[in-house]
C-alpha cells in the first residue's frame, strides 16, 4: 500500500474516532447536565418552600429544619425579590455590586420560583456550568490530539521521501559515474586520433553536459553549501544550452539588470531549475514560441520569472504540476518541477509557485529568493 493509501485511511480513521468520541462526550454529558438540572430545580422548589415557611411563621413554630434547608444551600446562586422587584436577599453570588443585572439576567432565563409575593431567582451551580463546558474542552483536546497525529503522518512520510530521493541520487551518480569517465577518455582517444574531425567537439560537450548531471544528482544526494554566486551568469548559461538543444522556433530573451546580482546558492543546482523551467515552457509550446527569463532585483529578495506563450495551465491542475508524478504529456514521468521545487524550497529556502496562467496563452512561473 503506497504512503498516500495509508495516510488518507489513517485520518479518515482518526477523523470518525474524534467524531465518534466528541458525539458520545455531548451525548453523556447532556443527560448529566439535564439530570443535575433537574435536581437543582427541584433543591430551588425545596429552599423556596423553606423561605416561604420562614416568612409566615410564628414564635412558636420550630424552624430548625427550616433553618437546615436555607443554609443547607451552598452552591446555587440565589436572590429574592419581592414584589416591587427590590432585592430582598441573595445567596452564593460573589460580585454584589451586579446583584440586578444577574436578577435579571436570571428572570431572562426563566430560572424563577413565584412563592407568594416573592420572586426566587437562581442560576446554575459552578459545578453544573462546569459539567456543562466539559465536552467542548473534550472536543479540542481531541481535535488538537488528531491534527497533531496527521502532522506527525505527514512528517514522517516527508521523512520517508526524503531517504528516497537522497538514496536515488546518489545512486544515480554512482551509476552514471563509470560509464561516463570512460566516455571522457573515449573522446580523448579520438581527439588524437581525429584532430580534424568538427563532430568531436559536439560529443565532448555531450560527454560534459553527462558529467555536469552526474554531479548535479551527487549534490541532490547531499546537502550542498550555497555560495555567493551571479544569478545573471547562471541564466547566461542557460539561455545558452537551450538555445543550442532547442529548435530554431523557439525564440529564447532575457530581461537583466546591468548590475551582476549575487544571490547565495549552489549555481550548478540552480541551472536545473531554470533548465527544467525552460524545457516545461517548450513542452507546452509544442516547439514554437517565445520564452522570456526575466531576473528582478528587490531589496530583500531576488525574483526569476520564466514566461511562456504555450498552452497554458488548467486552474484546477494549478496546485498539481509541483506534485511528483503529474504530467500531461503522455511519456512524462512528472519529475522536473517537483525535482525544482525541491531544490528552490529544501536546499535555498525560497518559493516556486505559478504566478499565471491561462489557456491558449500562456504560463508565467515565479522564483523567489532571499538574499
Amino acid at each position: 500500500m503506497q504512503w498516500t493509501d495509508r495516510i488518507r485511511q489513517t485520518k479518515i480513521i482518526l477523523v470518525i474516532a474524534a467524531v465518534m468520541i466528541a458525539v458520545t462526550s455531548l451525548l453523556v454529558s447532556h443527560f448529566l447536565v439535564k439530570d443535575l438540572s433537574n435536581e437543582e430545580r427541584k433543591k430551588m422548589e425545596v429552599w423556596a418552600q423553606a423561605l416561604h415557611a420562614l416568612n409566615h411563621a410564628d414564635e412558636n413554630t420550630d424552624l430548625s429544619l427550616v433553618l437546615d434547608v436555607m443554609q443547607g444551600n451552598t452552591t446555587i446562586p440565589v436572590i429574592v425579590l419581592n414584589d416591587k422587584g427590590e432585592i430582598d436577599d441573595y445567596r452564593n453570588i460573589d460580585d454584589t455590586l451586579q446583584l440586578d443585572m444577574i436578577a435579571q439576567r436570571m428572570m431572562k432565563a426563566g430560572d424563577t420560583i413565584v412563592v407568594g409575593s416573592q420572586i426566587v431567582c437562581y442560576d446554575e451551580s459552578v459545578l453544573l456550568k462546569r459539567l456543562s463546558q466539559y465536552p467542548y474542552w473534550q472536543l479540542g483536546v481531541v481535535m488538537i490530539f488528531v491534527v497533531v497525529a496527521i502532522f506527525a503522518l505527514l512528517s514522517s512520510k516527508k521523512a520517508e521521501q526524503n531517504k528516497v530521493w537522497v538514496g536515488l541520487s546518489k545512486e544515480t551518480a554512482h551509476q552514471l559515474g563509470t560509464p561516463i569517465s570512460s566516455l571522457m577518455a573515449w573522446v580523448e582517444i579520438l581527439k588524437e586520433n581525429h584532430p580534424d574531425d568538427d563532430l568531436i567537439p559536439e560529443m565532448d560537450k555531450d560527454v560534459k553536459r553527462l558529467e555536469r548531471i552526474a554531479e548535479r544528482f551527487s549534490k541532490i544526494g547531499s546537502l550542498p553549501e550555497p555560495v555567493p554566486g551571479s544569478m545573471n551568469a547562471v541564466i547566461e548559461h542557460v539561455v545558452d544550452y537551450m538555445q543550442r538543444r532547442t529548435s530554431n522556433k523557439v525564440e529564447i530573451t532575457t530581461q537583466l539588470p546591468h548590475h551582476d546580482v549575487i544571490v547565495n546558492m549552489n549555481a550548478s543546482l540552480f541551472e536545473w531549475v531554470i533548465e527544467n523551467l525552460c524545457k516545461n515552457a517548450v513542452d507546452a509550446m509544442e516547439g514554437a514560441g517565445k520564452i522570456m527569463i526575466q531576473l528582478i532585483d528587490d531589496d530583500h529578495r531576488v525574483a526569476i520569472e520564466v514566461s511562456d506563450t504555450g498552452k497554458g495551465i488548467r486552474k484546477k491542475d494549478i496546485n498539481h504540476v509541483f506534485t511528483p508524478g503529474f504530467t500531461t504529456k503522455q511519456r512524462g514521468w512528472g519529475l522536473g518541477l517537483s525535482l525544482a521545487r525541491r531544490i528552490v524550497e529544501d536546499y535555498h529556502k525560497g518559493k516556486i509557485f505559478v504566478k499565471s496562467s491561462e489557456l491558449g496563452k500562456g504560463t508565467t512561473f515565479r522564483v523567489e529568493l532571499h538574499k
